[in-house]
């Protein structure tokens, strides 16, 4: 059986920098992500998020060039184009990672990993065994569940969203906080036809009273439907989107729809 120093689950930015600060140190570290070198942040969160952020508010962009003096025509928008960057700068971001992994010696396996007892960790992927004198749980966060309504396997999450083949048309967003208002302004600037729902009396519950009020009414005014006091009540398949029930409206015709309800630690069974 392998021994080592200290084992690390999970290769996001908090098991990538703990394991290369052992390594440095001496310690024999191994790491086990079953998925990407990278984590939330640079796989499917504030990275991809950014890209996409930044894309969007080309429109507006081009729109005020106008009163500088810009003439700027003919302009188009490639979703295609767009995921394909995304992908490109997020394979560059991994190589980096897993770079400064390897020149510390840090071995890293792409394996789920989990307890055989309080030291010995076993590697699903090869059934392989592993005695550690540390063991370290880095393994992140998971889009939070949701109400198991009728028809909720359709929906996508914010892990899902950065993978999307198509841009939606129409898309209705389930959520309040800042990572539903981020996406229902970055589709919107995409030309998307946008909805927005939260179970609350006003988006971003937590916020100052003062901007969460005038960012709804600037969210309104860049054509984003807000409905406040609502939720998601059902999902039906519909001449290839979907049919979406939403309390106190009639139903909602979309391509796609997006909950984003936060987060919770990762730490479940699969």
């Amino acid at each position: 059986m392998k021994e080592v120093d200290l084992f690390v689950i999970g290769g996001g930015s908090g098991g990538v920098r703990a394991a290369r600060v052992a390594a440095s140190y001496g310690a024999k570290v191994m790491l086990a992500e079953e998925h990407r070198v990278g984590g939330t942040c640079v796989i499917r969160g504030c990275v991809p998020k950014k890209l996409f952020v930044y894309a969007s508010r080309f429109a507006d962009e081009f729109k005020g060039s106008a009163g500088f003096g810009w003439t700027v025509q003919g302009t188009s928008f490639d979703w295609g184009t767009l995921v394909a960057n995304k992908d490109r700068e997020i394979a560059r971001l991994e190589a980096a990672y897993i770079g400064n992994l390897d020149r510390v010696g840090v071995e890293h396996v792409k394996s789920r990993a989990s307890f055989n007892d309080d030291r010995t960790v076993c590697l699903e992927a090869s059934g392989e065994l592993v005695r550690a004198s540390n063991v370290l749980i880095a393994t992140g966060s998971w889009p939070h569940p949701v109400d198991p309504i009728p028809g909720i396997e359709h929906a996508i999450s914010s892990n899902e969203v950065f993978e999307l083949r198509e841009l939606p048309r129409s898309i209705v967003v389930q959520g309040g906080g800042y990572i539903a208002v981020e996406f229902a302004c970055v589709f919107a600037g995409f030309g998307s036809s946008v909805t927005l729902v939260y179970r609350g009396e006003n988006i971003l519950r937590g916020f100052d009273s003062d901007v969460r009020l005038h960012l709804k009414a600037e969210l309104e005014r860049k054509g984003i439907r807000v409905l406040c006091g609502a939720k998601v009540t059902s999902i039906a398949p519909s001449d290839g989107g979907y049919r979406v029930g939403v309390d106190g409206v009639a139903p909602i015709v979309a391509d796609k729809v997006l909950f984003a309800l936060g987060r919770r630690p990762n730490t479940g069974s699969p």
